[in-house]
């Protein structure tokens, strides 16, 4: 990802055709070590291509692929509460105290 990262950066700032020297002052300039074989690897990857249509590919490629699981939990808790009313109420609350102990009984919390 770095690499890919550091290729991006150049192609914004006007290198539509960045070299491996290229990418790898880049990660220099931040203290980062390139991985030669990675890099050679992306660099043949990207070869003769444009970066924006391979972006819009991927956009594309993107919207296709199904995401949904947390949003449709949500959504069915609405009518849910809407329903059961205080029950529903109580119900996500004693889910919230389960959850915040489970963090207890690992010895940690997620922010500690």
């Amino acid at each position: 990802m770095k690499h890919l990262a550091a290729y991006l950066l150049l192609g914004l700032g006007g290198n539509s055709s960045p070299s491996a020297a290229d990418i790898k002052e880049v990660l220099g300039a931040v203290g980062v070590e390139p991985d030669e074989e990675r890099l050679e690897s992306l660099l043949k990857e990207l070869e003769g291509k444009d970066i924006n249509e391979l972006i819009q590919e991927g956009q594309t490629k993107l919207a296709s692929v199904p995401s949904g699981g947390a949003a449709a939990a949500g959504g069915a808790a609405a009518p849910a509460a809407a329903a059961g009313g205080d029950a529903a109420a109580a119900k996500e609350e004693e889910k919230e105290e389960e959850k915040e102990e489970s963090d207890e009984d690992m010895g940690f919390g997620l922010f500690d």
